[in-house]
């Protein structure tokens, strides 16, 4: 049996027939000097001129004797891997908007607290644009129309994510004692 090494496979080009005449998916043409182990992968998209062999391949086709050579899958993956990119059944998404920057903050931060204390995961707090409402309002009643005040106002806004809340997270979040300028938002 022929061996290949790591180095000629990467730098040996094999030609892709594209000829709509033969058939409607490219056919690839081999070396006659590249063992049937390699080539028992089955080609799914074949997009350039090029084929290289990956290194799992090349090492378990050296160290083993099966007749065919299993590309690595995805599914593979661990489930627990898996599990942070799958959205959560369950979430608490919770809003706080102030006028005052301090107070928002504190109260972040006694939320976060609280859910951390009854180890739920948790995002945030992500800060969300600030709304800001001017008003315009003339300096004298009856003359100098140009001569204005603008007065503003801007709202805060914080948004935290509360995945995979257990009862005892939701009683920590309805014990908690927040400033009365803070305005909460809860969703389930």
């Amino acid at each position: 049996m022929a061996s290949i090494s790591s180095s000629s496979l990467s730098t040996m080009a094999f030609s892709v027939c594209n000829s709509s005449g033969i058939s409607t998916r490219p056919q690839l043409s081999f070396p006659a000097s590249i063992p049937s182990k390699l080539l028992a992968v089955k080609p799914s998209r074949v997009s350039s001129s090029r084929i290289l062999a990956a290194p799992e391949v090349l090492e378990s086709s050296a160290n083993s004797d099966a007749t065919e050579v299993e590309a690595p899958s995805s599914s593979t993956l661990s489930v627990a891997a898996d599990s942070d990119k799958v959205a959560p059944k369950q979430k608490i998404r919770i809003k706080l908007r102030s006028y005052w920057v301090p107070l928002i903050e504190d109260s972040c931060k006694q939320i976060m607290d609280a859910a951390r204390t009854t180890n739920a995961k948790t995002m945030g707090p992500v800060p969300l644009p600030t709304k800001k409402r001017v008003y315009c309002v003339l300096k004298s009643p009856h003359v100098h129309k140009d001569a204005r005040f603008h007065f503003e106002i801007r709202t805060h806004q914080r948004l935290i994510d509360i995945l995979y809340p257990t009862a005892q997270t939701i009683d920590s979040l309805m014990q908690l004692d927040l400033p009365a300028g803070v305005d909460v938002e809860v969703k389930l």
